[in-house]
Formats: C-alpha cells, sequence, structure tokens
C-alpha cells in the first residue's frame, strides 16, 4: 500500500503559544480561551494521528539569515534539534524526520520543476515546534515523524500563491507514489493577520482573516490568485505567512479531481501576543 494524505491541518505559529505551554501559563485569564478553543483540535488528532506530517513554516533567522535565504527549503535529516533563538532553545523533544520520504519528495518534485533547496542539517525554530505544541502538548517525545519545508516569507519577493498552491498539488502527487504505508498529513503554518513594526504595529484584520478561511475551503483556486501585495496591504507585512497555508490546501484531493474535503475544525482567536491566531483541520473525504 502507498502513503496517503489524510487531512490537511492550517494554523498560526505564534512564538508566545509555545512561551505560555512552556511556562504553564496556560491557565491564566489571558490565554485559556485559546487553548479552550484548541482543544478540539487535539482530540480530532488523537483520533486521527499521522505517521508523519509535512510541516510547511518559515524560518525566523535561525536556521537560515540574511546572508541565504532559500525561497523553498527541505529538510533531509533523521532529526531536527530546536533552535536557540536567542534566550535557549525550547523545551521541547528533537524532531525526528522521514529521510525516505524527505528523498522520495525531493526526486519527484525537483524534476517537476520546482527548484528546492535540500537541507541535510539544521534546527526548527518556533515556526516548526510551536504547531506541534498546539496539537500535542507536551509529550516526551512527539508522536510522529516531521519533513520540514521552510518558505521564504522574510526577504521579499516571496514565493505567490498560485506557486504555493501548485507546490502542494505536487507534493500530493508524490506523497501518492510514495510506496510505504503511511498516513500523512501537511500543515500549512503562519498568519494569520498580524504586522510586527512600523506604524501599521498591532494590526489585525478581521474581516481579512474570515474571508481567507472561506475562501481556503470553497475557493483555494481563485484564493492562490491574490496578488502577495493584498497580503501586506490587508494582513499586515507579516500577513503573506499565509501564502503557505495554500501548500496544504493544494495537497488535498478535491484540487486532483476527488471529492470536496470535510472541514473537522475551525478557530478565530483574538489575540495572541499581537496576532490574530486562525486554525482550520480539513479532512480529505473518501473517494
Amino acid at each position: 500500500m502507498n502513503a496517503r494524505i489524510s487531512a490537511a491541518l492550517f494554523m498560526s505559529h505564534v512564538p508566545a503559544i509555545g512561551v505560555a505551554v512552556d511556562l504553564a501559563r496556560t491557565d491564566e485569564p489571558y490565554w485559556q480561551p485559546l487553548f479552550d478553543g484548541i482543544r478540539p483540535a487535539r482530540e480530532w488528532i488523537a483520533d486521527n494521528p499521522p505517521d508523519v506530517v509535512v510541516l510547511v513554516y518559515n524560518d525566523h533567522g535561525n536556521a537560515f539569515s540574511l546572508r541565504m535565504i532559500p525561497t523553498f527549503a527541505l529538510g533531509m535529516a533523521p532529526s531536527y534539534e530546536p533552535a536557540d533563538e536567542g534566550w535557549g532553545p525550547r523545551p521541547v523533544p528533537t524532531v525526528d524526520g522521514h529521510p525516505a520520504l524527505s528523498a522520495h519528495l525531493a526526486q519527484s518534485l525537483i524534476p517537476a520543476g520546482f527548484d528546492l533547496t535540500l537541507v541535510n542539517e539544521m534546527t526548527v525554530d518556533h515556526g516548526l515546534t510551536v504547531p506541534l505544541t498546539m496539537m500535542f502538548d507536551q509529550p516526551a517525545a512527539w508522536p510522529c515523524r516531521v519533513v520540514p519545508l521552510a518558505v521564504n516569507v522574510v526577504q521579499h519577493p516571496a514565493p505567490s500563491g498560485r506557486r504555493c498552491l501548485e507546490l502542494g498539488k505536487a507534493i500530493r502527487a508524490a506523497v501518492d507514489s510514495f510506496d510505504e504505508d503511511l498516513t500523512v498529513q501537511v500543515w500549512g503554518t503562519g498568519g494569520m493577520s498580524h504586522q510586527l513594526q512600523g506604524p501599521r504595529a498591532g494590526l489585525i484584520n478581521r474581516e481579512f482573516d474570515h474571508d481567507f478561511l472561506e475562501r481556503l475551503v470553497a475557493d483555494p483556486e481563485g484564493l492562490a490568485d491574490v496578488p502577495n501585495v493584498d497580503y501586506l496591504r490587508e494582513a499586515g507585512s507579516e500577513g503573506v505567512e499565509l501564502v503557505m497555508w495554500l501548500i496544504a490546501r493544494g495537497a488535498l484531493a478535491d484540487l486532483g479531481g476527488g471529492p470536496p474535503p470535510r472541514e473537522a475544525h475551525r478557530l478565530y482567536h483574538v489575540p495572541a501576543s499581537n496576532t490574530a491566531v486562525g486554525q482550520l483541520i480539513l479532512e480529505n473525504s473518501p473517494a
């Protein structure tokens, strides 16, 4: 039996969420509504565990820097240590990779025209570890293996939404052809609307965020043609992270002729730190 993608998950990766968990502050009045909101997602994944997650995120100057920023960087390693982001690594488990699936993705995606940077050694920062914490809390070891896919949404130009959606479609085809019985999920992370600097620091655009969620479910092809400048204008300078959600959306079966996905969970919460937090789970429907 070949590998198969069972679901796509979408969520913010706000660093303060990880801090709240690490410092046991999740029951404080500020944080409790958010963690109550993600409880259904944790219950869902306990019932629908992945063997491997292809986790799409952006590095924040830890594995890469302004000296070298690949547009798409695929982790190839057997394991990834949490990065020291300036105050020590997060107290979370080492992330176990899946080198065989990583190699298969590289062998499939590069000939298909996606010029990936292959990374054999790197640390992973909150962009990757916070989504794992949101879904799995504080386990002694992460319960699945992870293939990191880092996307440049820091140094412009960032890849377009269309390019990201098409990459997701290619990932689906690659996973479907991997000759191992694996349940794979693709997670798109980052966003939602937020800006960390300048006169618009603290910007949150609820209307844009809700429209994005609706279109992500019902109109991903149209959403893929939204230009990046619209994200910057409407969702803030860091809102362009949302193009990474389109990679996960492209990996679902309906964009390859299958049935529409089933929405299993949706959360929108404002604020966490200075960010609008979104979380969405879409399951592939049986053929």
